[in-house]
């Protein structure tokens, strides 16, 4: 099982160019970091609306990932 939660709204963000790249946005549900993947590309070109929903998506994940670190106990310092 993965720790990590993908934004469902992604899931028909394709490439512009019709190659077939994917975006993907997650959130660690552990540790509260985000990922922005990339897949089957080095690249990926989109059109504008497109480009909104990736930007409302890592909006999202920031915040979800915040709520994620802010219920964690502060890390102590074991250096005396």
């Amino acid at each position: 099982m993965s720790a990590f939660a993908s934004d469902p709204g992604l899931d028909d963000i394709r490439d512009a160019t019709g190659h077939g790249t994917e975006v993907d946005v997650a959130v660690h549900l552990h540790d509260g970091t985000v990922r922005l993947s990339i897949l089957w590309a080095q690249e990926i070109l989109l059109n504008a609306d497109d480009a909104d929903q990736v930007a409302q998506a890592l909006q999202r994940a920031a915040e979800q990932a915040r709520r994620i670190t802010a219920a964690r106990p502060p890390v102590r310092s074991t250096n005396a």
